[in-house]
């Protein structure tokens, strides 16, 4: 806004008495300058700038799904069951440790035989609220999802849904489980249910953060620096890809939108076959970002830090100092939240039976 200063002028005119001599009228001042006013920086707890973001919800249940209590209980023990493995060495916590914020710290995970995957193994916390599933979105719900690992030759290697539930049929306390958690089905034993039953506890995976407090109005959820890192954050464009309840996870962006990164991985392309879609990778979540490393859909990013300073260079073709680096990681740290400690706890599992098949290594 622009406020206009004028400055007032006298003017004196004199007329000699002496033979009536007119003088000449003096020269009028030029006008003063435009003043301008700037506006101060708008403040981390400015309405304005928070509407883009929401609190989390308690869980990602879909009412359509009819889940329960029991289902959710026997989807905690398959994500636990090593057991839905060919080596029965390998289940979904081994990758997606809730120990360590629902993933394991590795560029990318070991699955059977020591096999590495291409990608990154994202965390299963807030995962059901994402627009779809796996970097390149070829899942559109967890429950999709919940399949692919368990058949994937280089990961769980079991051969087929068959031999999945012909471990599950072999102990009797996960059929009275299965019959439970899907009652009035005449086979609830599937591999659809196993699937199912995975996803409804996932669906339970929120981790509700200071940051949520703070957006309830809270001011002080968060200190002064981690406000100010958020005011970073915003003023440098990071909020127009990472915005919402779970700040990103509900887009698709090209990596190296500004600047170029080198990546032999094509990205959504490997789903859609579209040309527009070379390199567009699914926009991380920023939950727990500061306990998630290493970084990117490589896992080549080892500290978030240089995460931060490579997406101001790559996604904003900026080149961030290591102050305003510091300071929105300040801010992303406000980020983590708490994993309900009875979910993330490994449950007892049934024995094995005579008719359990065995462990193949192979």
């Amino acid at each position: 806004m622009r406020t206009t200063f004028l400055l007032g002028a006298t003017f004196a005119a004199a007329i000699a008495a002496v033979g009536c001599e007119k003088k000449s009228e003096p020269a009028k001042p030029a006008p003063a300058p435009v003043a301008e006013v700037k506006e101060a920086p708008k403040p981390a707890s400015d309405k304005s700038r928070l509407v883009l973001f929401k609190t989390l919800r308690a869980n990602f249940d879909e009412p359509a799904l009819a889940s329960n209590d029991a289902r959710v209980r026997l989807g905690q023990q398959l994500y636990f069951e090593p057991r839905l493995s060919k080596s029965q060495q390998i289940s979904c916590n081994s990758c997606h440790d809730l120990a360590k914020f629902g993933q394991d710290g590795e560029p990318t995970s070991p699955g059977h035989k020591g096999q590495r995957g291409g990608r990154n193994s994202p965390t299963t916390l807030n995962a059901a609220g994402h627009i779809k599933q796996f970097w390149d979105g070829r899942m559109d719900t967890v429950e999709e999802q919940a399949h692919g690992p368990v058949t994937n030759p280089g990961e769980m290697a079991m051969a087929d849904g068959a031999a999945v539930e012909k471990v599950l049929n072999s102990i009797p306390e996960y059929v009275k489980a299965f019959a439970e958690a899907f009652p009035g089905e005449k086979k609830p034993v599937t591999f659809d249910n196993m699937a199912n039953a995975i996803a409804a506890f996932e669906r339970k995976l929120t981790t509700p953060a200071r940051w949520d407090k703070f957006l309830a109005g809270d001011e002080s959820a968060l200190t002064e620096a981690e406000k100010k890192g958020f005011d970073t954050f915003y003023e440098k464009g990071c909020f127009s890809c990472h915005n919402g309840e779970l700040v990103g996870g509900n887009s698709f962006q090209k990596l190296g939108a500004k600047v170029p990164y080198e990546t032999a991985d094509l990205g959504r392309f490997d789903k859609t076959k579209n040309e527009a879609d070379k390199f567009f990778f699914k926009v991380p979540s920023l939950r727990n970002v500061a306990k998630t490393a290493p970084y990117f859909h490589d896992g080549k990013v080892k500290t978030l830090e240089e995460a931060v300073a490579l997406m101001g260079k790559h996604q904003l073709g900026l080149e961030l100092s290591k102050e305003e680096v510091a300071s929105i990681a300040t801010f992303l740290g406000a980020l983590t939240g708490e994993v309900n400690a009875d979910l993330a706890k490994a449950p007892e599992l049934p024995k094995s039976t005579k008719s359990t098949p065995k462990p193949d290594m192979n």
